[in-house]
């Protein structure tokens, strides 16, 4: 299958416009920076900063980098799930590795104040809830890893991640009960999801998880493909099912796991991209679909996260609110204009 070579011109449209709103999204905020301070300042050095080319370099370059790597990997990562399972609700976060982090996260946040004292202070951090979050999506995807070279059935393996998922926020819903007005109100915040709060180490290390991910993905195109044939039929022309299901597992479990570990759980993204994507290409080729994908998903979240921040203002909006009500009632037009779902 090769992509329509019209698909051309629309990449590069989408190329353009993920670049011009990433520069949109850095300008934007509590003060306005015009363009051109936000090129002149990739030619500053440290220690000239001024003030608006600290904010540039330290904040709003980290923020908007932040949001296409959070967008185009829930994006992808929705995108190989409703694949693999071959269900259009079907998200990155199926599989409970979102409620796995979020337990992770709430054991550290509810359990410091057991500690009390500066022990609790040192113990929630901005690395102790990302290590936290990583090892509840880990042993979250270890168990359904587990699971899955038991069963056959890849409905199954769905059931189970949700089923995981229920269990985990059963236990978080436990730990909300039984803590504080204040570690309750913390653990919140962090489920609202948050794109402005990496450093370029966190940044960086966030950045190999997620190309390693990504490999996996692009490595999982012809397994993809194939899969849309039905489970049997592609055993017939050879795939190695649960080979090409673990690679695919393990890709959205990368992507999704880490995303959620350094951002947040943000909702939305990763179950809607993949249709706004198919909408718009009409095929089902994830030889196009893939790279398409991740320019819709960065050029959605750099729109929402430019909205969130109430440019002019002090106030940032919660980005899962924004994601949630910006891209719901598009999706709901997309698909009664297009009145057929194309998968």
């Amino acid at each position: 299958m090769k992509p329509q070579p019209s698909y051309t011109v629309t990449f590069i449209i989408l190329l353009f416009l993920v670049v011009l709103l990433f520069f949109v999204n850095v300008s934007l905020g509590s003060i306005s920076i015009p363009f051109t301070e936000i090129f002149s300042s990739f030619f500053t050095e440290a220690s000239q900063y001024s003030n608006k080319e600290y904010i540039i370099q330290n904040y709003r370059l980290p923020k908007a980098l932040t949001a296409v790597l959070v967008g185009s990997g829930l994006g992808i990562s929705g995108l190989l799930m409703q694949t693999l399972f071959r269900n259009p609700l079907a998200g990155p976060f199926v599989l409970g590795i979102t409620s796995g982090a979020s337990l992770g996260v709430a054991l550290v946040i509810m359990g410091a104040s057991a500690i009390g004292g500066i022990f609790a202070s040192l113990l929630i951090s901005k690395w102790s809830l990302v290590i936290a979050a990583s090892i509840g999506s880990f042993l979250v995807l270890l168990t359904v890893l587990i699971v899955s070279s038991k069963v056959r059935d890849t409905m199954a393996i769905l059931i189970i991640g949700l089923m995981f998922g229920s269990i985990t926020s059963a236990v978080v819903s436990v730990l909300s009960y039984f803590s504080s007005a204040e570690d309750l109100q913390q653990y919140i915040f962090w489920g609202f999801g948050s794109l402005g709060d990496l450093q370029w180490d966190e940044l960086g290390v966030f950045a190999a998880i997620y190309t390693v991910g990504l490999l996996f993905s692009i490595a999982s195109i012809k397994a993809l493909n194939t899969l849309l044939l039905g489970e049997n039929y592609a055993k017939s022309l050879g795939l190695d099912l649960k080979k090409s299901r673990l690679i695919i597992i393990i890709a959205t479990s990368l992507l999704a796991g880490t995303i959620t570990a350094f951002a947040g759980p943000i909702a939305f993204i990763g179950l809607a991209i993949p249709h706004i994507t198919r909408l718009v290409f009409n095929t089902a080729n994830h030889k196009t679909l893939i790279p398409a994908v991740f320019l819709f998903g960065a050029i959605v979240m750099l729109i929402c996260d430019s909205i969130a921040q109430l440019p002019n203002t002090d106030y940032t909006l919660p980005i899962n609110a924004i994601t949630s009500l910006i891209g719901a009632p598009v999706v709901i037009w997309l698909l009664i204009r297009k009145r057929k779902m194309v998968f």
